[in-house]
């Protein structure tokens, strides 16, 4: 799987099993006053390696990395509150609002410097609360619509602009063995909770801080992804879901919501019968949209605090080298420093530079701070409700915005 499976666009909620066949060590072991930095399990060819390199080369030495399977998130978050994490570790978005406000990471603000605004700003605000910053972003992953050209050519259709149009794209690419669309094996119940909204024309949150989607348009949006999971025109019960590219190159369908990571396996497999596309427009006052996110670099406020942050500094502020390898040496990501896009050689051309400029076009922060992962919980819940089980769309988003409310209630402006 991806080392960016985790990003679901759900607030950083981990999918569940992606990363369980990969090995990793405990985090424990090497010498006593090493200072230990945490990563979740990476798939991609190489990247362990490199992050162990990296490791080495750190001019003041004393640096363990470890790598873990499965659950990493909820990993990190019960070490923090025992009192046995780490002194450095990654984050799916950056640490969540509530280790924010409960004091568990350090404020990284001066790490930062002249190269503040050389940083992505909405991953770089992503990671800030309160004017200070808790999480230095790392790379920059998007996700996206793949579909194969001689398909839709064959089948006389142009690849969907709005939701409307991707519902009839899939009942005409429909040959029975191949269906017409993947959208994971939830039929993206799991993933595409954010360009529903933005798609729409909303988003999760107001300016205000108020629940931001309890509007008859998404409610609609939501209907016809119904519909679609009833159609019988998506591709349901893959081996691997939505991250793996497997299905597709495959041929199992003519459509895929995947990842930028997966284009060059994509690539390689089906040469230039491959475009790309971000999620349709859904009413009349919405728009295309994608969602982009990052892991980012965190330190652990009650351990090696200086010798940590040293470290992040180095790797995630200082060595753009190193940053420009991590973004495109293992796997294909966006880096997440602007001044290093156009050094970015493996997207400078074709499909790949397409498919990196949605970020600047039409992307979104995956989630706001402000959206906890309860929050994020209840409207998951909600998403499978309606688009599995054929639930009332208009009374499930009522519901997740009280809960919503209430979680907001517990950080006062």
């Amino acid at each position: 799987m991806s080392r960016r499976s985790v990003l679901t666009g759900l607030g950083g909620l981990a999918l569940a099993g992606a990363l369980a066949a990969c090995g990793g060590d405990t985090g424990r072991g090497g010498s006593a006053g090493d200072l230990r930095v945490w990563f979740h399990q990476y798939g991609e060819e190489g990247a362990p390696e490199a992050l162990a390199r990296y490791a080495a080369d750190y001019p003041r030495g004393g640096v363990r990395v470890s790598s873990f399977p499965g659950d990493y998130d909820q990993k990190v978050s019960s070490a923090l509150i025992s009192g046995d994490g780490p002194d450095v570790f990654e984050f799916a978005n950056g640490p969540t609002i509530d280790m924010i406000a409960a004091g568990q990471v350090a404020d990284l603000t001066d790490l930062l410097g002249d190269a503040r605004s050389d940083f992505t700003p909405a991953l770089l605000d992503r990671m800030t609360h309160g004017g200070r910053v808790y999480g230095i972003p790392q790379v920059t992953d998007m996700q996206l619509l793949v579909y194969r050209k001689s398909m839709l050519a064959q089948a006389g259709v142009v690849p969907p602009r709005t939701l409307d149009e991707l519902v009839s794209a899939a009942r005409a690419l429909n040959r029975g063995t191949v269906k017409g669309l993947f959208l994971g094996n939830n039929g993206g119940a799991d993933v595409l909770g954010g360009v529903l909204l933005w798609s729409s024309g909303h988003d999760y949150l107001t300016p205000d801080r108020e629940p931001g989607f309890v509007d008859e348009e998404v409610a609609a949006g939501l209907r016809t992804m119904r519909s679609l999971f009833t159609s019988g025109d998506l591709l349901l019960g893959a081996p691997q879901d939505w991250p793996d590219p497997g299905a597709f190159i495959a041929g199992q369908t003519a459509m895929q919501w995947t990842g930028l990571w997966a284009l060059p396996a994509i690539r390689a497999a089906l040469g230039d019968d491959v475009g790309v596309r971000p999620f349709p427009a859904i009413g009349t006052n919405g728009g295309t949209s994608v969602p982009f996110g990052a892991y980012g670099a965190a330190v652990n406020a009650h351990g090696d605090v200086e010798r940590a942050k040293k470290f992040v500094q180095w790797l995630w502020v200082e060595r753009t080298d190193l940053q420009l390898d991590w973004a495109q040496g293992y796997g294909l990501h966006v880096p997440a420093r602007r001044s290093l896009v156009p050094q970015a050689t493996h997207l400078a051309t074709g499909l790949f530079n397409e498919a990196a400029d949605l970020v600047n076009t039409v992307g979104h922060p995956q989630t706001p701070l402000l959206w906890t992962p309860r929050s994020a919980t209840a409207y998951r819940d909600a998403l499978d409700r309606v688009i599995r089980g054929g639930a009332e769309p208009m009374t499930e988003l009522r519901g997740v915005a009280s809960v919503v409310e209430k979680e907001l209630e517990r950080f006062p402006n």
